[in-house]
């Protein structure tokens, strides 16, 4: 299985890098991870059969000025599925409809209490989960297309989605950051992304079904 990372010119991008090496030698899985920036590689380049799923970084923009993001994310619906942390996260949010917004207020390395529905990328994990947050923007949970569900909140404001997903269309994402130390449980995470990623490339394999 080979995973495309979409940089969007950010200094975590290599520790999201190392956080799903880890996840995969930690399920006994051969995983590679290519890292691209997000204007060095063309839409019908990123799905030309090379990359089994897709993760876009975080970033320092806002969606709209992430190289091709948005449209690699719109045209990966139904062929690759695509986990997003952060800025990536947000691009999810906006391609399913959603509006990004101001946050109440901007946070820059503070570890929070997250809530969550115990699916996809968080199932098994604490709820609250412990994780590290930097950001100034959010997605308005209110304004997801249909076919979205917020899966992940700020415990103390319930009302700021921390995590989304639309599993029909193969699209995930959260606000939070995963590969921080500050995310104890970040590693458990990754592991549930790679069995997602693994289910699409071999849907007829069996897996132990956390995820």
């Amino acid at each position: 299985m080979r995973l495309l990372l979409v940089d969007n010119y950010d200094s975590f991008t290599w520790n999201l890098h190392d956080l799903f090496l880890r996840a995969a030698r930690s399920l006994s899985l051969s995983v590679g991870v290519d890292v691209v920036r997000n204007d060095a590689i063309t839409v019908r380049e990123a799905l030309a059969g090379r990359w089994t799923a897709i993760v876009v970084s975080p970033g320092p923009c806002d969606p709209d000025r992430a190289g091709i993001c948005l449209s690699l994310i719109e045209a990966a619906v139904g062929r690759l599925p695509v986990f997003g942390v952060c800025l990536g996260h947000q691009a999810i949010g906006q391609v399913l409809g959603g509006r990004v917004v101001r946050a109440p207020r901007p946070v820059h390395g503070i570890a929070d209490r997250i809530g969550h529905a115990g699916r996809g990328s968080l199932a098994g994990l604490d709820s609250p989960l412990v994780a590290m947050r930097y950001h100034s923007l959010v997605v308005d949970g209110r304004s997801l297309d249909c076919a979205a569900e917020v899966h992940a909140w700020l415990h103390e404001a319930p009302s700021v989605a921390m995590g989304l997903r639309a599993d029909a269309l193969g699209l995930e994402g959260v606000q939070f950051h995963p590969e921080s130390v500050g995310t104890p449980q970040g590693v458990e995470l990754a592991k549930n992304v790679v069995r997602w990623f693994r289910r699409y490339a071999a849907p007829g394999e069996a897996t132990d079904g956390r995820a």
